[in-house]
């Protein structure tokens, strides 16, 4: 009997619901102007160090070490007010390119909210740029996203990030703004400039699938281009005693969008009994699943790879998000915590 037992699909269940999301796109490009995905990768403005220190305190007592990892630089592997929790890759959209994107949350509790940032990582180039989620409104200002973005996936030019509680948003690569204004400790339009706590570039949210409320959590995120059609996954972190999370797999029409009715409703193609708790990372892949499991922030977690049976292999503190590069056969993920920050790949 395989380690991944199926379960119901209803739970996961989501509705397209994008509001007015499209107009407040169409109201900030008549302010900003936008910028492709190469322009932001080209002005990257931090440097990434391949198999740099940083892994030494991030992988702990894993024995081997991960076959290659990138180092985030000095500032953003200390800051202690962002935390990196999603990841994804070329490989994921199906486009040539050694590019990673991680998702990283506000943290602090006492200042204002600041939201979710991705990191465009080139690791041909070693550099990467922040850029800010944002969701514009239909007179053209900007807001934060307040939500912990725990997972993103990269679809074609479409970006979906994990919304704990409602679902899955959805942003376009394609839809990249340059902003105009220099403060970097404001957000908003004022008079004819757009600030945005300093960031150069934003990318407003172009969709939602909301969740129908029947109970599920969407925890992380990921593509599985083994399947026949290709899916996007979601799932469930839950370290509650007696408990164990689910993962669901949606199957993905070619511009990226989630396979849905006439009246919107997008049905999982599957859904599959965890094995074990603290699980912050599913992919699927070839038939086989791969599961990052959580240890805390100074004991090394697992990677757990289920099918007929349930392996169990080293990994490092504070394993995330899970993405696979299929042209090297790795599997790779990033750690959260402050000083033992590495994107990274093992073997599949």
């Amino acid at each position: 009997m395989s380690t991944m037992t199926a379960t119901v699909v209803e739970p996961f269940e989501l509705r397209r619901d994008d509001g007015d999301l499209a107009a407040g796109v169409r109201a900030l490009g008549k302010h900003l102007r936008r910028v492709p995905l190469d322009t932001v990768l080209a002005k990257a403005n931090r440097v990434a160090t391949r198999k740099g220190t940083t892994g030494s305190a991030a992988f702990g007592t894993m024995r081997p070490k991960p076959v290659d990892w990138y180092c985030f630089d000095a500032d953003d592997n200390a800051v202690t007010d962002w935390y990196p929790q999603g990841l994804t890759c070329a490989s994921d959209a199906g486009i040539a390119g050694g590019v990673f994107v991680v998702s990283w949350y506000f943290k602090p509790a006492s200042v204002p909210e600041r939201g979710v940032r991705l990191s465009f990582l080139d690791t041909a180039a070693l550099r990467y740029r922040h850029v800010l989620l944002v969701v514009a409104d239909p007179g053209g200002d900007i807001s934060p996203i307040n939500i912990h973005a725990g997972g993103i996936a990269w679809y074609g030019g479409l970006l979906y990030v994990a919304d704990t509680e409602r679902g899955l948003r959805v942003f376009d690569t394609r839809n990249i703004f340059e902003v105009n204004g220099e403060s970097k400790t404001t957000i908003g339009r004022k008079g004819g400039a757009h600030n945005a706590f300093g960031y150069r570039y934003v990318m407003p949210q172009t969709g939602s699938w909301a969740s129908t409320g029947r109970g599920a959590r969407f925890s992380f995120a990921s593509v599985d281009r083994s399947t026949d059609p290709d899916t996007l996954i979601s799932g469930e972190y839950v370290d509650t005693p007696g408990r164990i999370g689910r993962v669901a797999r949606w199957p993905l029409n070619p511009d990226g969008s989630l396979r849905a009715d006439a009246a919107g409703l997008a049905r999982p193609l599957d859904a599959y009994n965890l094995p074990e708790q603290r699980i912050q990372g599913a992919l699927s892949h070839n038939g086989a699943w791969y599961l990052s499991q959580a240890e805390g922030s100074t004991r090394n977690g697992a990677l757990l790879v289920a099918g007929e049976t349930l392996a169990r292999r080293p990994y490092p503190v504070g394993p995330e998000d899970l993405t696979c590069v299929r042209d090297r056969n790795t599997v790779w993920s990033v750690t959260e915590f402050a000083g033992r920050r590495v994107v990274y790949g093992v073997p599949l």
